[in-house]
């Protein structure tokens, strides 16, 4: 078991707004919480990014850019460029979603392909790279070949969904994930996750990033929680 304070906890947050109708003023509220309560990350669509990194200057809250998001269904060289420009408006983790089509078609070789001009571009720069699945149209055995090219690629990290997906995250894709990518690769959970005791099954089971819009009520319950304990960590 290993011993988690909450802002342990906290720094495995990505918070999230990926709303198409998202403002400006969310985005600078969406900034002020990461602030306040040290997420690890704020996830916002790609156009986002350079008023994050302005909002987040002299912060150590990263700024993640979703990538080609949240259908994936566009070219290599069209997710390249979008990965570019992201980093030069000041994103420092990129969060791309994979061609589903051709995972779907069992097109090994694009995917691969795929996955290496997007996490070249990121380790290049020294940036975070997370390859998002979207689990809930993936059979267990495509998500095990998935796992297996990021093993040989080497993203920091392979993601369960978007969620705009028909659902999120699940404890057993995790698991999944986790056993196939083992320690050279983290795994991010992500969609649907809105409480507290579905953040820690998911860490349990293996995630080292959680991405939510709930991150808020989620850290004000584990708070309550250590409070009654009389304590200053969890023990998962």
């Amino acid at each position: 078991m290993a011993r988690y304070t909450l802002d342990d906890l906290a720094q495995m947050v990505d918070h999230t707004n990926l709303k198409p109708y998202a403002t400006d003023d969310d985005m600078r509220r969406l900034c002020a919480e990461a602030r306040q309560y040290h997420f690890r990350m704020v996830a916002v669509n790609q156009v986002q990014s350079r008023l994050c990194a302005q909002e987040l200057a002299g912060s150590d809250v990263h700024i993640g850019a979703a990538i080609s998001f949240p259908l994936g269904q566009t070219s290599i060289a069209a997710k390249e460029f979008e990965t570019q420009d992201a980093i030069a408006n000041g994103a420092t983790e990129i969060d791309y979603v994979i061609n589903l089509t051709r995972a779907k078609a069992h097109d090994w070789d694009y995917i691969r392909e795929e996955m290496k001009q997007i996490v070249s571009i990121c380790k290049d720069a020294g940036l975070i790279s997370k390859v998002i699945f979207e689990n809930c149209y993936l059979t267990d055995e495509e998500k095990i070949a998935l796992c297996g090219i990021a093993k040989e690629v080497g993203p920091t990290f392979v993601k369960t969904s978007t969620g705009f997906g028909a659902s999120g995250a699940t404890v057993e894709d995790v698991r999944l994930m986790k056993a196939h990518v083992g320690d050279v690769v983290q795994v991010k959970a992500a969609g649907g996750i809105r409480d507290a005791d579905t953040f820690l099954d998911l860490v349990r089971a293996g995630a080292t990033r959680i991405g939510c819009s709930a991150g808020i009520p989620i850290m004000q319950e584990f708070e309550r929680r250590l409070q009654a304990m009389e304590n200053d960590y969890f023990e998962l």
